[in-house]
């Protein structure tokens, strides 16, 4: 489980799983998480994974076990978290690799392919917004100023549980997901999950998009909140090479509700777009 030491930026931790033939040479596959979590949320994906890439799991600055040794009001932006990804990627020697990102982690994916397009073979968006919408601006805010004074105002665990229910999980998922769900995205603390709040509500991917070369792939529910369709339009105007998928859920967490449908569309996509010797 490495932590990368920066004189520039916080430690990064990260970890890599590889149970690819260890004769060939297995390209990297970043996955990376969104809003309060940290690698170990892709422990579904993980296992069906890592026996075709080199699985690279980072925790997000802020969260996890990476630093949040910055300043939390200006450090999260566009630039900061897709330089942190390419920082990771020389860590380990990645002159090029496949990027999945997660909600505010695809997001940071079309930032990083479109600051890095040499380095992103193949780029998917699961249930990642391109901007935040006035509605979910609304839905998040629970009738506070805004999303990030909910958080200051209510505490993370009340913010967390109305909105797992609001949009995030359909109203029968596993009451013990939940519970560690909450659990451990509460553990990031009040002022990391405000400021990445008001980083979300400040973030717009629109300038990076015409300039991503990767074959982009972007998963979302059906009639999602947050992954709406003035998201999807802006995807269809702008990404030069894109397929659009919606899957079976309405609901925002797609990659924990279907987790299955999802990885096979994920592998479905690198293949089509990679050398039968990738």
């Amino acid at each position: 489980m490495p932590i990368l030491q920066r004189d520039n930026g916080p430690s990064l931790h990260y970890t890599v799983t590889d149970f690819t033939d260890p004769w060939t040479n297995a390209p990297y596959l970043f996955l990376q998480h969104g809003y309060g979590r940290r690698g170990q949320f892709w422990y579904q994906w993980v296992p069906l994974l890592s026996r075709h890439f080199k699985i690279v799991c980072p925790d997000m600055r802020g969260m996890g076990q990476s630093s949040a040794d910055f300043d939390l009001k200006t450090g999260y932006t566009l630039e900061t978290l897709s330089d942190d990804v390419i920082a990771i990627a020389d860590d380990l020697g990645a002159d090029t690799f496949h990027y999945c990102g997660e909600s505010i982690g695809g997001l940071t994916g079309l930032a990083v392919a479109g600051r890095y397009p040499d380095r992103v073979r193949t780029l998917i968006n699961v249930s990642g917004p391109v901007f935040i919408s006035d509605g979910a601006r609304t839905g998040y805010a629970l009738g506070e100023a805004s999303w990030a004074e909910a958080i200051r105002v209510l505490g993370p665990r009340t913010w967390l549980d109305r909105t797992n229910a609001s949009t995030r999980f359909p109203p029968d998922f596993s009451p013990g997901f939940l519970r560690w769900y909450t659990d451990t995205c509460e553990k990031s603390g009040t002022e990391v999950l405000a400021c990445l709040a008001q980083f979300a509500l400040d973030a717009d991917a629109r300038p990076y998009l015409p300039k991503i070369t990767a074959p982009v792939l972007c998963l979302y529910p059906q009639k999602g909140a947050i992954a709406n369709d003035e998201q999807q339009n802006a995807l269809k105007t702008l990404v030069k090479n894109l397929d659009l998928r919606q899957v079976g859920t309405t609901f925002h967490m797609i990659q924990h509700i279907v987790p299955e449908e999802c990885v096979e569309l994920v592998l479905a996509h690198i293949a089509k777009h990679s050398p039968a010797a990738a």
